[in-house]
């Protein structure tokens, strides 16, 4: 292994990562974005912007089966999650290249993406956490490039912080997928959620849902049962 790159675990050891020790390093929201997912055995399911593979990989813990695409513009990083996905023994087809270039893919039953969060700021000095968290394409387009190969009723899932969850539902909607689905996530109890899940189905209609958030920490800082069973025993969020 490199020495620019440190092995680290998830779920509670069922997954193994590598990622680089600089630059931007996974955390809670591929996790807990896996966990919102609602696959099932079998199921095709595509992440764009996959980075070092994070949230392909927590999927696949908790749902065996599943035919995966994921896809990142950043050869590095698809070289990393292709080695990460050898290291836990998934097949996974895992492609260089831009999300808004992307054409001709089969039909899916679910897409999934922690996108670039803020189109301002000062940017990192590390490219790869620049580019993960810093957007060049807009979030329509990433939800466009989502949507195109959903299957009829295929969701269509994201993490992001809580201010643009106007934006998201919008861009989804304008994507042809409804039946919005929004799980807050907060902090501490009594606290703003800082980060939201989001979800809809393509064709969907059915009512929009505001779901049962997610409290992630007590208030000394630990995590709360709720979370724990999420982050360390692969529990779903669905």
């Amino acid at each position: 292994m490199s020495k620019d790159l440190s092995e680290d675990a998830l779920l509670g050891g069922r997954v193994k990562l590598l990622q680089p020790r600089d630059g931007f390093r996974a955390a809670l929201d591929p996790v807990l974005l896996a966990a919102f997912v609602p696959a099932r055995p079998g199921d095709s399911v595509l992440e764009l912007g996959c980075g070092t593979g994070a949230a392909f990989l927590c999927l696949a813990a908790r749902v065996p089966r599943l035919g995966i695409l994921a896809v990142d513009r950043d050869p590095a990083l698809v070289d990393i999650a292709q080695r990460n996905a050898g290291l836990n023994l998934l097949p996974a087809e895992i492609r260089a290249a831009d999300a808004r270039d992307l054409r001709d893919l089969p039909p899916l039953h679910h897409a999934f993406a922690n996108p670039p969060y803020w189109a301002g700021g000062t940017p990192s000095p590390f490219a790869d956490r620049r580019q993960a968290a810093h957007e060049d394409a807009p979030l329509m387009d990433w939800v466009r490039a989502m949507a195109r190969p959903l299957r009829h009723k295929g969701t269509l899932s994201l993490v992001l912080p809580a201010a643009r969850f106007a934006e998201a539902a919008a861009a989804l909607r304008e994507a042809g997928c409804g039946a919005v689905r929004l799980l807050p996530l907060w902090p501490r109890a009594g606290t703003p959620a800082k980060r939201i899940l989001i979800q809809a189905r393509r064709g969907g209609a059915g009512p929009d849902e505001v779901l049962p958030g997610l409290v992630l920490h007590e208030a000394d800082g630990r995590y709360t049962a709720a979370a724990e069973a999420v982050l360390r025993e692969a529990a779903a969020l669905t």
